[in-house]
Protein backbone atom coordinates (compact mmCIF):
# COMPACT_ATOMS: atom_id res chain seq x y z
CA UNK A 1 0.00 0.00 0.00
CA UNK A 2 1.32 3.34 -0.91
CA UNK A 3 1.02 5.80 2.23
CA UNK A 4 1.82 8.82 0.68
CA UNK A 5 4.71 9.78 2.38
CA UNK A 6 7.67 9.60 -0.81
CA UNK A 7 9.73 12.66 -0.13
CA UNK A 8 8.06 13.52 3.21
CA UNK A 9 10.71 15.11 5.53
CA UNK A 10 11.11 13.07 8.56
CA UNK A 11 12.83 12.88 11.89
CA UNK A 12 13.16 9.78 13.85
CA UNK A 13 15.02 10.58 17.63
CA UNK A 14 16.61 7.73 18.49
CA UNK A 15 16.94 6.26 15.08
CA UNK A 16 20.14 4.37 15.56
CA UNK A 17 19.29 0.46 16.36
CA UNK A 18 16.18 -1.65 17.83
CA UNK A 19 13.18 0.35 17.31
CA UNK A 20 14.55 3.28 16.18
CA UNK A 21 16.56 1.08 13.26
CA UNK A 22 12.88 -0.44 12.14
CA UNK A 23 11.35 2.95 12.07
CA UNK A 24 14.27 4.40 10.01
CA UNK A 25 14.06 1.13 7.76
CA UNK A 26 10.38 1.44 7.29
CA UNK A 27 10.44 5.49 6.71
CA UNK A 28 12.88 4.50 3.87
CA UNK A 29 11.29 1.99 2.25
CA UNK A 30 8.04 4.34 1.83
CA UNK A 31 10.46 6.87 0.23
CA UNK A 32 10.35 9.50 3.02
CA UNK A 33 13.71 11.35 3.57
CA UNK A 34 14.80 10.90 6.91
CA UNK A 35 16.83 12.19 9.77
CA UNK A 36 18.62 9.74 12.29
CA UNK A 37 18.62 12.13 15.48
CA UNK A 38 21.02 10.02 17.74
CA UNK A 39 23.67 10.33 20.15
CA UNK A 40 25.60 7.23 19.00
CA UNK A 41 26.56 9.01 15.43
CA UNK A 42 28.40 5.49 14.58
CA UNK A 43 25.92 3.27 15.16
CA UNK A 44 23.43 5.80 13.14
CA UNK A 45 25.44 5.84 10.11
CA UNK A 46 25.04 1.70 10.06
CA UNK A 47 21.38 1.95 9.94
CA UNK A 48 21.71 4.68 7.12
CA UNK A 49 23.84 2.35 5.07
CA UNK A 50 21.69 -0.35 5.16
CA UNK A 51 18.81 2.01 4.18
CA UNK A 52 20.88 3.05 0.92
CA UNK A 53 18.77 0.40 -1.33
CA UNK A 54 15.79 1.89 -0.22
CA UNK A 55 13.62 4.73 -2.22
CA UNK A 56 13.72 7.41 0.89
CA UNK A 57 17.37 9.18 1.44
CA UNK A 58 18.65 8.57 4.78
CA UNK A 59 21.65 10.72 6.86
CA UNK A 60 22.72 11.29 9.96
CA UNK A 61 22.58 14.15 12.69
CA UNK A 62 24.51 13.39 15.85
CA UNK A 63 22.07 15.21 18.65
CA UNK A 64 21.42 15.01 22.37
CA UNK A 65 18.24 15.35 22.46
CA UNK A 66 18.17 16.50 26.08
CA UNK A 67 20.07 19.70 24.84
CA UNK A 68 17.81 22.06 23.40
CA UNK A 69 20.36 24.31 21.89
CA UNK A 70 21.44 20.76 20.07
CA UNK A 71 17.30 19.89 18.94
CA UNK A 72 17.65 23.19 17.50
CA UNK A 73 20.56 22.72 15.32
CA UNK A 74 19.53 18.97 14.45
CA UNK A 75 16.16 20.44 13.02
CA UNK A 76 17.92 23.57 11.32
CA UNK A 77 19.94 20.98 9.49
CA UNK A 78 17.24 18.65 8.70
CA UNK A 79 15.18 21.71 6.81
CA UNK A 80 17.83 22.43 5.06
CA UNK A 81 18.67 18.91 3.48
CA UNK A 82 14.81 17.77 3.02
CA UNK A 83 12.79 21.08 3.67
CA UNK A 84 10.52 21.98 6.06
CA UNK A 85 9.66 18.96 8.85
CA UNK A 86 6.93 17.12 7.43
CA UNK A 87 6.90 14.07 9.98
CA UNK A 88 8.74 14.29 13.59
CA UNK A 89 8.87 10.49 15.44
CA UNK A 90 10.08 10.83 19.35
CA UNK A 91 11.45 7.62 19.85
CA UNK A 92 15.09 8.28 21.63
CA UNK A 93 14.42 7.24 24.97
CA UNK A 94 15.02 4.47 27.85
CA UNK A 95 15.80 3.06 31.43
CA UNK A 96 18.77 3.92 32.87
CA UNK A 97 18.80 0.01 34.94
CA UNK A 98 16.17 -1.62 36.51
CA UNK A 99 16.48 -0.89 40.44
CA UNK A 100 13.91 -0.84 43.41
CA UNK A 101 12.43 2.54 43.52
CA UNK A 102 13.77 3.53 47.19
CA UNK A 103 17.49 2.27 45.50
CA UNK A 104 17.11 4.47 42.44
CA UNK A 105 19.51 7.68 42.79
CA UNK A 106 17.92 11.22 42.34
CA UNK A 107 21.03 10.79 39.49
CA UNK A 108 19.62 8.13 37.83
CA UNK A 109 16.01 9.70 37.83
CA UNK A 110 16.91 12.32 36.44
CA UNK A 111 18.55 10.93 33.55
CA UNK A 112 15.44 9.53 32.88
CA UNK A 113 13.35 12.03 33.19
CA UNK A 114 15.97 14.61 31.06
CA UNK A 115 15.87 12.09 28.33
CA UNK A 116 12.12 10.56 28.23
CA UNK A 117 10.42 14.02 28.85
CA UNK A 118 12.56 17.22 28.22
CA UNK A 119 13.70 15.26 25.07
CA UNK A 120 10.07 14.94 23.65
CA UNK A 121 9.25 18.39 24.75
CA UNK A 122 12.36 19.94 23.00
CA UNK A 123 11.69 17.82 19.82
CA UNK A 124 7.77 19.02 19.57
CA UNK A 125 8.48 22.01 20.51
CA UNK A 126 11.18 22.70 17.92
CA UNK A 127 10.32 20.73 14.77
CA UNK A 128 6.37 21.41 15.75
CA UNK A 129 6.55 25.45 15.70
CA UNK A 130 7.00 25.53 11.95
CA UNK A 131 4.26 22.23 12.01
CA UNK A 132 1.97 25.01 13.54
CA UNK A 133 2.95 27.73 10.95
CA UNK A 134 2.22 25.83 8.31
CA UNK A 135 -0.55 23.98 9.35
CA UNK A 136 0.40 20.26 8.77
CA UNK A 137 2.34 17.67 10.24
CA UNK A 138 2.10 14.45 12.12
CA UNK A 139 4.12 14.12 15.36
CA UNK A 140 4.40 10.40 16.51
CA UNK A 141 5.33 9.53 20.01
CA UNK A 142 6.66 6.14 20.91
CA UNK A 143 5.77 5.68 24.90
CA UNK A 144 6.00 2.05 26.36
CA UNK A 145 3.35 -0.88 28.08
CA UNK A 146 5.36 0.36 30.99
CA UNK A 147 2.90 2.92 31.69
CA UNK A 148 0.12 1.13 30.61
CA UNK A 149 0.83 -2.48 32.62
CA UNK A 150 1.88 -2.36 36.15
CA UNK A 151 3.79 -5.64 35.78
CA UNK A 152 5.78 -3.77 32.85
CA UNK A 153 6.89 -1.61 34.88
CA UNK A 154 8.11 -3.39 38.22
CA UNK A 155 11.76 -2.14 38.73
CA UNK A 156 11.27 0.92 36.35
CA UNK A 157 8.57 2.99 37.95
CA UNK A 158 10.21 6.45 37.16
CA UNK A 159 10.36 4.92 33.39
CA UNK A 160 6.76 4.25 33.16
CA UNK A 161 6.08 7.32 34.70
CA UNK A 162 7.95 9.33 31.78
CA UNK A 163 6.09 7.62 29.60
CA UNK A 164 2.52 8.02 31.46
CA UNK A 165 3.86 12.37 31.18
CA UNK A 166 4.19 11.70 27.44
CA UNK A 167 1.09 9.86 26.78
CA UNK A 168 -0.67 12.79 29.13
CA UNK A 169 1.27 15.75 27.11
CA UNK A 170 0.44 13.92 23.76
CA UNK A 171 -3.57 14.33 24.11
CA UNK A 172 -3.62 17.84 25.46
CA UNK A 173 -1.12 18.97 22.73
CA UNK A 174 -3.25 17.15 20.39
CA UNK A 175 -6.25 19.07 21.22
CA UNK A 176 -4.42 22.06 21.22
CA UNK A 177 -2.83 21.40 17.73
CA UNK A 178 -5.86 19.93 16.28
CA UNK A 179 -7.82 23.04 14.91
CA UNK A 180 -3.68 24.09 13.65
CA UNK A 181 -3.69 21.20 11.47
CA UNK A 182 -1.00 19.31 13.33
CA UNK A 183 -2.18 15.97 14.82
CA UNK A 184 -0.05 13.62 17.79
CA UNK A 185 -0.35 9.92 18.52
CA UNK A 186 1.46 7.65 20.62
CA UNK A 187 2.45 3.96 20.05
CA UNK A 188 3.26 1.87 23.01
CA UNK A 189 5.81 -1.00 22.42
CA UNK A 190 5.60 -4.45 24.75
CA UNK A 191 8.13 -7.06 24.21
CA UNK A 192 9.73 -5.36 21.25
CA UNK A 193 13.03 -7.62 20.46
CA UNK A 194 15.38 -6.98 17.62
CA UNK A 195 16.96 -9.31 15.26
CA UNK A 196 20.46 -9.66 16.15
CA UNK A 197 22.26 -8.35 18.48
CA UNK A 198 24.53 -5.78 16.75
CA UNK A 199 21.19 -3.96 15.90
CA UNK A 200 21.39 -1.75 18.85
CA UNK A 201 24.02 0.77 20.09
CA UNK A 202 26.11 0.43 22.94
CA UNK A 203 23.58 3.04 24.64
CA UNK A 204 20.59 0.80 24.75
CA UNK A 205 19.08 -1.03 27.15
CA UNK A 206 20.33 -4.31 25.50
CA UNK A 207 23.63 -3.71 25.69
CA UNK A 208 23.26 -1.95 29.13
CA UNK A 209 21.71 -5.06 30.82
CA UNK A 210 19.01 -6.39 28.16
CA UNK A 211 20.89 -10.09 26.88
CA UNK A 212 22.43 -10.60 30.00
CA UNK A 213 18.97 -10.46 31.68
CA UNK A 214 17.05 -12.32 28.70
CA UNK A 215 18.82 -13.85 26.46
CA UNK A 216 20.15 -13.15 22.83
CA UNK A 217 17.40 -12.79 20.36
CA UNK A 218 17.83 -15.70 18.91
CA UNK A 219 17.24 -17.55 22.26
CA UNK A 220 14.05 -15.34 23.16
CA UNK A 221 12.89 -16.43 19.32
CA UNK A 222 13.86 -19.99 19.45
CA UNK A 223 11.78 -20.30 22.92
CA UNK A 224 8.65 -18.55 21.95
CA UNK A 225 8.33 -20.61 18.73
CA UNK A 226 8.68 -23.31 21.37
CA UNK A 227 6.24 -22.62 23.16
CA UNK A 228 8.65 -22.64 26.30
CA UNK A 229 8.13 -19.82 29.26
CA UNK A 230 9.70 -17.08 27.79
CA UNK A 231 10.06 -13.49 29.36
CA UNK A 232 6.83 -11.85 28.38
CA UNK A 233 5.63 -13.58 25.67
CA UNK A 234 4.05 -16.98 27.39
CA UNK A 235 1.76 -14.20 29.17
CA UNK A 236 0.38 -12.53 25.58
CA UNK A 237 -2.70 -13.78 24.13
CA UNK A 238 -0.59 -13.68 20.83
CA UNK A 239 2.35 -15.91 21.93
CA UNK A 240 5.41 -13.83 19.08
CA UNK A 241 8.47 -11.61 19.81
CA UNK A 242 7.38 -8.58 19.13
CA UNK A 243 9.44 -6.63 16.47
CA UNK A 244 10.97 -2.97 15.08
CA UNK A 245 8.85 -3.49 12.06
CA UNK A 246 5.53 -3.99 14.53
CA UNK A 247 6.28 -0.73 15.88
CA UNK A 248 7.37 1.09 12.51
CA UNK A 249 3.97 -0.53 10.62
CA UNK A 250 1.71 1.34 13.17
CA UNK A 251 3.68 4.53 13.16
CA UNK A 252 3.92 4.81 9.47
CA UNK A 253 0.00 4.89 9.62
CA UNK A 254 0.01 7.39 12.14
CA UNK A 255 2.56 9.40 10.51
CA UNK A 256 0.52 9.24 7.09
CA UNK A 257 -3.10 10.20 5.60
CA UNK A 258 -4.29 6.87 5.79
CA UNK A 259 -5.08 8.31 9.62
CA UNK A 260 -5.88 11.94 8.99
CA UNK A 261 -8.84 11.35 11.49
CA UNK A 262 -6.71 10.45 14.53
CA UNK A 263 -5.29 12.20 16.71
CA UNK A 264 -4.55 12.01 20.49
CA UNK A 265 -4.83 8.30 19.87
CA UNK A 266 -2.74 5.59 21.63
CA UNK A 267 -2.30 2.21 20.39
CA UNK A 268 -0.09 -0.56 22.29
CA UNK A 269 1.84 -2.82 19.92
CA UNK A 270 2.58 -5.77 22.55
CA UNK A 271 0.65 -8.82 21.77
CA UNK A 272 -2.22 -7.65 23.45
CA UNK A 273 -0.78 -7.71 26.90
CA UNK A 274 -2.67 -4.51 27.35
CA UNK A 275 -6.43 -3.99 25.69
CA UNK A 276 -8.34 -0.62 27.13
Amino acid sequence: MDLGLTGKSTIITGGSGGIGRGLVLGFAEEGANVVIATRDGKKGQEVADAAKALPGDVIVIPTDVTNLQAVEEMVGKAEAAFGPIDVLVNNAGGVFHPTPFLEKSIEDAEWEVNLNVWGVHHCTRVAGRSMVERGTGSIINITSNSALVPEAANQVAMYGGTKGFVMSFSKGLAYEWGPLGVRINCVAPGWIVPHQEDHVGEGSFWRKYGYEFFGTPEEMSSAAESGEANFNVSSQPIRRIGRPEDIADVTLFFASDRSKHLTGQLVSVSGGSYMP
